[in-house]
């Protein structure tokens, strides 16, 4: 049987024995509810859960539980002529969910921000016989082994023409955005890029329910990886996060902000 972690969503083989601890909640960035770790199967889920679709581009929609379930964040399902892109991924794959996304031409490729939302990709990867992409470096936190999934490694992959991955770290040490070179450019960031209230600015945080920040070094380096990299547009891993404009120069500016701030120096 498998079991889902109702705090964030991580799907465990529960074959063997039962399941009563989360690794990826019990690390520093995530946490485990004062309640106590608590589990669902997915057919549990899927009666009581169902999928929200919203279309932000004419090629771009994203995928939500309602009502909210674990972290909370959105997939993306990004349409290309090359094939359809999964981009991170959600717990609840109900039958609805299975077939909108087989009428839009089912799913070419999986890639995944980082472990937090790992989820249930397995299932999803083999209900649309679709490889998943995870960096190398996040490896151990992967809870359920599956054929499907891919490491890679290095700052940099093409996962099909015009889409490419890049780590940027910080959040997790293959921490990934996904960027979409077609329109201006798109960055969806999950929440390595966490896109702030006023959609006008990003922050850079090692744990965000914790609250402990990266290091100046740290965010240095990420906007390094990012220099040069065309991108207008940038959608975070929560609803509302749209940053439509200019979204280059404002996390650009961003993390100059959070690196003064980290230094006690003022803008």
């Amino acid at each position: 049987m498998m079991m889902l972690c109702k705090a964030c969503g991580t799907s465990y083989d529960d074959s063997e024995g039962k399941t009563d601890h989360c690794k990826i909640c019990e690390e520093e960035r995530q946490y485990v509810p004062v309640s106590g770790q608590a589990w669902i199967t997915p057919e549990a889920l899927t009666a009581s859960h169902s999928n929200k679709w919203q279309q932000h581009e004419e090629n771009l929609l994203s995928i939500k539980t309602v009502p909210s379930f674990a972290i909370n964040q959105r997939a993306f399902l990004l349409r290309t002529p090359h094939g359809n892109v999964l981009w991170d991924c959600i717990a609840n794959l109900d039958p609805a969910t299975e077939l909108l996304i087989r009428a839009l031409g089912g799913i070419r490729a999986i890639a995944i921000s980082h472990p937090h939302y790992y989820t249930t990709m397995q299932d999803w990867a083999e209900t649309f016989n679709a490889p998943v992409w995870l960096h190398s470096s996040d490896r151990e936190w992967i809870m359920r082994d599956s054929t499907a999934i891919r490491l890679w490694e290095g700052d940099s992959m093409e996962l099909i023409p015009s889409v490419r991955l890049l780590r940027l770290g910080g959040h997790f040490a293959g921490g990934t955005v996904l960027h979409w070179a077609e329109g201006g450019g798109v960055i969806l960031a999950g929440d390595i890029l966490q896109v702030t209230p006023g959609r006008d600015a990003v922050s850079f945080m090692w744990s965000y329910p914790n609250m402990l920040p990266l290091p100046a070094a740290t965010i240095d380096n990420i906007m390094q990886r990012l220099t040069g990299v065309n991108f207008e547009r940038l959608y975070g891993a929560f609803e509302g996060q749209n940053m439509t404009e200019n979204a280059y120069d404002r996390v650009m500016r961003s993390g100059q902000k959070y690196i003064a701030c980290l230094k006690q120096e003022r803008l």
